[in-house]
């Protein structure tokens, strides 16, 4: 028997990279390799004996109180043994399926009921959450939609296959297809108590299923509570998970209802005061918000290079240490003007430029070179911008061209942060003439560059700080690590087909980088040059072969990003087609006429979360307040929807609810009360558990008590 269904789900994908792309198409989604239909041979699946623990018989027959003929699927369990419900979540053992696959013109016309119900607990290979299990001899049934005439329903004979995991306590076997051909008949040999229980089932399932319409016997409501019992039990340490929904445009106008006016919306946001005196607030809320960036986790990654630049301004002139921080400040200050310019011409917000993911490959890129640096790897050619890895020498001197590019990146690293009150005064700004973009901005920079102009006038302030040393060695190893963290960070965001080339990108500076270095070694300059033109050719050649490729006579070689794309469109189309069966795309009709839905009533109090996987203060926020306890238990409370408006990349509908609201950056928090859709209440750049609470209870709980599946977080 071979133990590799438990470990093989346990892989749930938890990071990045190309495993991203294939492991959770074979964990997640019930892979089944090629040829399972007919069982698995050869290789790791050889001499499961998954056949002989579950026996399949399938019957067409006609129940009392039903319209439609039924197909019934019995499975037979061996003692001891158990498989998985056909509602099975992800992130656990493979779900079972049940398919018709003929003849043509026969259908499930809805989902398939089941008796008795799934045992739900908890398992050792997935203690993140529970699992729904079947024992002994389990009954499926599923109305069937005939094209034939009625006089041909005796001679019907229905193919199809059922796939399941066999597991006992201990271990599992393969997931393993079979196929059935159910033929007609008036009385299939089944207990008559379960026949009947099974077409009360189909009846409640026709008429909304409020008790026992979906499988398992759970109707819409009890399967959206049950569902949210899952997620919160079945969280590590008794944490609960929120039920979010990705956000839609369409989804998002059925919750609120049609008294929402994205016209109105505007009017009651944008009737603000553009006095003098509202723009000097709102500076100053930008200064402040400035000052609290450079404690952001964003800017975190590259303080020790400020660091070593203190130390050394510790032994300078007054005047001197002022004036490298004035250039710090400026080449600080250039990066807040280009954004404003960005931001006056192209409609660019904060944070907009890791949307993009030539950006982000050119930040990896920039960022891995400094840790590489910083690891004693090379020297970046700029006086004072990181040293040849002996760290004493790192705070003798530190150029005016070191200081300024300290600025330019550092305040690049930092866009994907928003500290307190700078949201809220770029949201305002970007609602104003050009002039006022331009100043609100700058105030930003200014708040942001205004602690290291105080340092370089009162240089004592950093006297604190220990003497050059031996320890700067360590310090700056580990600041090289910190960056490599940094890197990984920026990776996680990418578009999963680029994750490949710009790893292999990474790999190439790596090695231009070494080959600078040896040069430089040798202290004669025609060398250093020459190594200076083959290490940037080497990186030229490398990115158009692992990017754009090269072309050549109608022709392109190379390409690696081309290549990675077409392999997950493949597996993303393989995917869908070995999902889409029928039982799925009826399955889907059932959802719609059971009320899963969220129905076009409107009534619901709606949040939407407008984040981003590149966004920190994004993350921080949903881990430290939204998924607080007291927040959780606000929003059980109120039955407020969730909404998750991922704005990592291009996503269209974020961008247009984010103009509706006025906003170009991220975090946004907008709370839409049931009776007042129009006047939403909103946060952005940051928030607390206290103003949570406190604009939940102004916006009150959701009129409608329809739960739609999965929708609510109570």
């Amino acid at each position: 028997m071979v133990n590799v269904g438990h470990r093989w789900q346990r892989l749930k994908w938890r990071g990045w990279g190309v495993l991203l792309v294939v492991l959770p198409m074979m964990l997640g989604s019930g892979f089944v390799p090629a040829g399972a239909e007919d069982g698995f041979s050869g290789g790791l699946y050889a001499g499961s004996g998954a056949s002989q623990k579950v026996k399949v018989e399938a019957y067409v027959t006609r129940l009392p109180g039903v319209d439609k003929p039924v197909l019934v699927v019995k499975a037979s369990v061996e003692p001891g043994w158990h498989i998985y419900s056909l509602t099975q979540g992800p992130g656990g053992p493979v779900p079972t399926k049940i398919s018709v696959l003929g003849p043509e013109g026969i259908k499930l016309a809805g989902r398939m009921v089941v008796f008795p119900d799934p045992e739900t607990h908890r398992e050792a290979a997935f203690p993140d959450i529970l699992v729904e299990s079947h024992e002994g001899s389990v009954h499926w049934a599923g109305e069937l939609e005939v094209s034939h005439a009625p006089g041909d329903l005796k001679n019907l004979v229905v193919e199809g296959s059922f796939l399941a995991q066999p597991c006992d306590a201990n271990s599992c076997l393969p997931p393993r297809s079979q196929r059935f051909s159910a033929k007609y008949t008036e009385s299939p040999p089944i207990e008559e108590r379960i026949l009947k229980e099974l077409a009360k089932r189909l009846q409640a399932a026709t008429l909304g299923g409020t008790e026992k319409g979906t499988p398992g016997g759970r109707g819409p409501a009890k399967e959206a509570t049950e569902s949210q019992g899952q997620k919160e039990m079945g969280t590590p340490r008794g944490e609960q998970l929120l039920p979010w929904q990705p956000f839609s445009l369409e989804r998002f106008k059925q919750f609120v209802g049609p008294e929402f006016n994205p016209d109105q919306l505007r009017i009651t946001l944008f009737n603000q005061s553009s006095s003098i005196w509202y723009l000097v607030l709102q500076m100053a809320a930008g200064f402040v918000g400035g000052i609290l960036l450079n404690v952001m986790p964003c800017v975190l990654p590259v303080i020790g290079l400020k660091l070593f630049a203190f130390m050394q301004q510790a032994g300078e002139s007054r005047w001197k240490a002022f004036w490298l921080n004035v250039w710090y400040s400026i080449g600080l200050l250039s990066v807040f003007a280009l954004l404003a310019a960005l931001a006056i011409t192209l409609q660019f917000g904060w944070g907009h430029l890791f949307r993009l993911a030539g950006f982000n490959v050119v930040m990896a890129a920039v960022v891995f070179a400094m840790a590489l640096a910083f690891l004693g790897i090379w020297t970046i050619p700029i006086p004072g911008f990181v040293g040849s890895g002996r760290a004493a020498e790192l705070a003798e001197k530190e150029g005016v061209l070191g200081a300024f590019f300290k600025g330019v990146f550092t305040t690049f690293l930092a866009t994907p942060c928003t500290g307190p009150f700078m949201g809220s005064a770029l949201a305002w700004a970007f609602t104003q003439p050009p002039l006022t973009v331009f100043l609100v901005f700058m105030s930003v920079g200014l708040g942001m560059a205004s602690p290291y102009l105080v340092v370089g006038l009162f240089p004592e302030l950093i006297r604190f700080l220990p003497k050059p040393g031996p320890w700067m060695e360590v310090f700056e190893r580990v600041m090289g690590f910190v960056l490599l963290g940094t890197v990984l960070f920026i990776l996680t965001f990418l578009d999963w087909p680029y994750i490949v080339p710009t790893v292999g990108l990474l790999f190439a500076i790596w090695a231009a980088c070494w080959w600078v270095e040896r040069a430089a070694m040798t202290g004669i300059t025609l060398r250093k040059v020459r190594a200076w033109v083959g290490a940037v050719g080497f990186v030229v050649l490398a990115w158009l072969l692992l990017f754009p490729g090269i072309p050549v006579q109608e022709q392109r070689i190379g390409g690696l990003l081309r290549v990675m794309e077409e392999r997950f469109r493949e597996r993303v189309q393989e995917l869908a087609l070995r999902e889409s069966g029928p039982q799925l795309q009826s399955s889907l009709m059932a959802n719609q006429v059971e009320g899963n839905s969220p129905g076009k009533s409107g009534g619901f109090t709606v949040l939407v979360d407008c984040t981003a996987d590149w966004c920190l203060t994004c993350k921080t926020l949903e881990a430290t307040v939204l998924n607080s306890r007291p927040v959780r238990e606000a929003l059980r409370e109120n039955r407020v929807v969730l909404l998750k408006a991922d704005w990592t990349h291009e996503a269209p509908e974020v961008t247009q609810f984010l103009k509706w609201l006025g906003f170009q950056q991220v975090p946004v928090i907008a709370i839409f009360p049931a009776d007042r859709p129009n006047e939403p209440i909103i946060f952005t750049g940051w928030y607390t558990q206290g103003d949570i609470l406190r604009a939940l209870q102004e916006a009150g709980p959701s009129r409608n008590t329809l739960l739609p599946g999965g929708g609510l977080a109570g």
